[in-house]
């Protein structure tokens, strides 16, 4: 037996440059499509749509406790599996564009979808036959059932659907306009991932402010009809740059390549790997001329096991010639390359869990904190303390631009990357910010508290503004960093699936937050015999401050956590002979590219 690459046209094909296209299929002109022209369009598209959803997500416990009458566990639980829903959906947006559809279409499709939701959500929440009656003085409130409750899932589902497999494809499909192994077009690429987060960043804070405010004073039924209206007006941005869009065309099931290298694996795995593949006689593919950006199919020492699905055994004699073997018995070098890049990029996943843990806090704990503090501005006017959340990103509208205007050309002069700051190291600075964040939570918590307890005294709220803004910081390094850092991985056609891999990490972020909130309560109240740290609903009686500490502590822990599989990360790729090289002019900062 040797081991070798099969000459297997579907796995060599993934190994092909990506040819781009325009709206007609046919091949794009570099001087007509792409470019931050076209990526505004998309853009545009982003702004909207977390416009439309935010305003929906943010204030729909108040609709269903209002109008349709659940409970409140009932309702809690409606909103929580409504947002985990559209992050674990985005998975399957990613999967249909990089397998099937292309991004444009899928934004397109589920755009509709999404768009169809918030129209039914409208015209429920308008038409009185649609809700159950108003809860009278005497009279206990109907809940919502039957038909009712059906229309109403009905449509916060089609929201889900469309808002999560839109989500990658917004991030992919602009990030698609600009070409890696150009030096300037890299620079650009960089530009749009921040311009994509400022997007994100105005669209929250038009939500949680404007849309938040129609929907208090004019009612749901209005609200509703803005994020409709918003995401119609996202969805004819889309469509106007059609003519100029770069298209990545579907190539096939992403994820049955990567089946075949473990199930190839476990197969051969009682044979034995060369200690030096190097030497042996390597190929991918003879038949098609290999481009200038191939990757050198040599194998790595990295997960040595998944090797032996290159290992070919002695052919099979069928007609007198060789019989082919299947590519679930055999790989290509490139495949099992690229199926331990996958892997090697999980840690940094999941150290960003605990990070979107502390997010969770912020739109629970920290706005139930802002409850008890002076809200008052003025005699007249007060603070709505859900409003905190809009805090991070007024301050954001204006860092970002500042942040890729002169930061970013600042530090690439000392870097040398494209991005100022490699996307590793932007995860690294977002999540030691976000445990100084919990640390200012605690703090003031504590103060808060030890003045109401001792003094009476209501402190202001604007003492909690420095949590909510150190977070907002950490947010753009971090969420920016993560996107950027899987996008650019040397996964050809499988960059919308990588994209939203990142949004699950929201999903078991604030899974997590459950269980801990449940954890933290069990264990503190059956050794205090109280109720536990969190077993109040006053927070006078709670000792909200130790909870934020405990965050603190684990966030402290998972940043070393994180340092330690980044330099694992950035090692074992970096010595992978799959790794591409970095663009002219590149200098190595630490991640993989």
């Amino acid at each position: 037996m040797e081991l070798k690459g099969e000459n297997q046209k579907h796995n060599s094909d993934q190994e092909d440059e990506i040819t781009t296209v325009d709206w007609r299929g046919r091949p794009s002109n570099p001087l007509k499509h792409g470019g931050m022209r076209a990526s505004a369009f998309v853009l545009g598209l982003q702004g909207f749509e977390i416009m439309g959803i935010a305003a929906v997500g943010n204030n729909l416990i108040t609709y269903v406790i209002n109008e349709m009458h659940f409970s409140l566990p009932k309702s809690a639980n409606t909103v929580t599996n409504f947002i985990g829903t559209v992050f674990i959906l985005a998975l399957l947006g990613g999967h249909l564009s990089d397998s099937y559809l292309g991004c444009f279409w899928t934004m397109l499709i589920f755009g509709f979808i999404e768009l169809s939701g918030f129209i039914l959500l409208s015209v429920q929440a308008h038409l009185p036959q649609l809700k159950p009656p108003p809860c009278g003085e005497n009279e206990l409130c109907v809940e919502a059932k039957g038909l009712k409750a059906l229309i109403f899932f009905v449509a916060l589902y089609l929201v889900a659907l469309g808002s999560g497999c839109v989500k990658p494809n917004m991030i992919a499909h602009g990030a698609d306009q600009f070409r890696q192994d150009d030096p300037k077009e890299s620079k650009k690429l960089s530009k749009y991932f921040n311009a994509a987060y400022f997007a994100f960043s105005m669209g929250e804070l038009i939500a949680l402010t404007v849309l938040v405010y129609v929907q208090t004073h004019s009612g749901m039924d209005v609200g509703f009809g803005v994020s409709a209206a918003a995401m119609a007006v996202g969805l004819i941005s889309l469509i106007c740059g059609t003519v100029l869009y770069r298209n990545k065309p579907p190539r096939g099931s992403i994820l049955t390549p990567i089946a075949q290298v473990f199930v190839a694996a476990t197969l051969n795995r009682k044979q034995i790997c060369p200690s030096d593949p190097s030497k042996e006689q390597l190929h991918a593919n003879t038949d098609n001329p290999i481009s200038d950006n191939f990757v050198n199919p040599q194998l790595s020492q990295r997960f040595r096991f998944l090797n032996k699905a290159c290992i070919k055994i002695d052919p099979i004699q069928e007609n007198g010639r060789n019989k082919r073997q299947s590519p679930w018995r055999l790989c290509t070098p490139n495949q099992v390359e690229q199926v331990k890049t996958l892997i090697s990029i999980i840690p940094i996943f999941a150290c960003t869990i605990i990070f979107n843990t502390i997010l969770a806090q912020l739109q629970t704990f920290s706005v139930q904190q802002g409850s008890s503090m002076n809200t008052h501005l003025t005699k007249n006017f007060h603070i709505p303390p859900a409003s905190l959340q809009s805090i991070p990103y007024i301050m954001l509208v204006f860092i970002v631009p500042l942040y890729d205007t002169f930061f970013v050309p600042f530090a690439r002069k000392f870097t040398g990357h494209t991005s100022g700051i490699a996307p590793l190291h932007r995860i690294g600075v977002g999540l030691c910010l976000a445990t100084l964040s919990m640390v200012s939570a605690a703090l003031m918590e504590k103060k808060r508290r030890d003045a109401y307890l001792h003094s009476g005294e209501i402190v202001s709220i604007f003492w909690i503004t420095p949590q909510f803004l150190i977070f907002g910081v950490s947010e753009m390094f971090t969420a920016v960093g993560l996107i950027e850092f899987f996008y650019k991985q040397d996964l050809k056609g499988m960059q919308s699936f990588l994209t939203a891999i990142t949004y699950c990490s929201y999903s078991f972020g604030f899974f997590f937050s459950s269980v801990l909130v449940s954890l933290v309560n069990k264990v503190t109240s059956s050794s205090s015999g109280g109720r536990g740290w969190l077993g109040d609903n006053d927070l006078s009686k709670d000792r909200l401050d130790l909870f934020y500490w405990l965050l603190a502590v684990l966030s402290f822990v998972n940043f070393f956590n994180y340092l330690f599989w980044a330099r694992w990360c950035s090692r074992n790729n970096n010595r992978s002979p799959a790794a591409a090289a970095p663009p002219p002019g590149k200098v190595d900062g630490g991640d993989i590219v």
